[in-house]
């Protein structure tokens, strides 16, 4: 019987819920939890401002004998229910479990380095232009600068403004996987 043997599988949290979760199925549960998270920096109108995100928002990985832990698992605070497709409950492979928690050292957040380059697309935060989207037209590392592409009274304008004040508009952790993989 599958379900009788020990092994990951993929809760469903509440959302914003996965820190709350993992703590309390480890501690209510005793079970192990793997919830890889990244370290990451945005801009806002006060200023950059460090943040930790869940690698996968939603979701957490329990490792458990399936049979005896399900039920509680259900009735665990920050808990929505187990990944299930029908009436089935799938396992997530160990190799897989064991090839992120390599990337994700001692359970802490991996840092996750600003990856602006030219063509990104990104947000104005702060300034006379907060809230307008731009163009990166190049990075300038050495001032912390970056040059961008405005839409300033229906014409493009190349416009210097500070790295802080701006984000990417496409800055999903999916975007960033590639890049996290080939830093190993």
């Amino acid at each position: 019987m599958e379900s009788a043997k020990l092994a990951w599988y993929c809760a469903r949290t509440k959302p914003k819920h996965e820190h709350i979760a993992a703590a309390n199925v480890r501690k209510n549960l005793g079970l192990s939890v793997f919830h890889p998270r990244l370290a990451v920096e945005r801009a806002t109108r006060r200023g950059p401002v460090r943040l930790v995100e869940p690698l996968f928002p939603g979701y957490i990985f329990v490792r458990m004998v399936l049979a005896e832990g399900a039920s509680e698992l259900q009735f665990t605070n920050g808990i929505s229910s187990l990944v299930h497709f029908g009436s089935r409950i799938p396992t997530v492979a160990d190799a897989v479990i064991e090839e992120l928690q390599e990337c994700f050292q001692d359970g802490e957040p991996m840092a996750v380095k600003d990856r602006i380059a030219p063509a990104d697309e990104v947000s104005v935060a702060d300034g006379a232009f907060a809230g307008m989207n731009a163009i990166v037209l190049r990075v300038l590392p050495a001032r912390r600068r970056v040059q961008i592409l405005l839409d300033v009274l229906g014409r493009p304008t190349p416009v210097e403004v500070d790295r802080s004040a701006v984000t990417l508009v496409n800055d999903r952790i999916a975007a960033k996987l590639p890049s996290l993989a080939a830093e190993r």
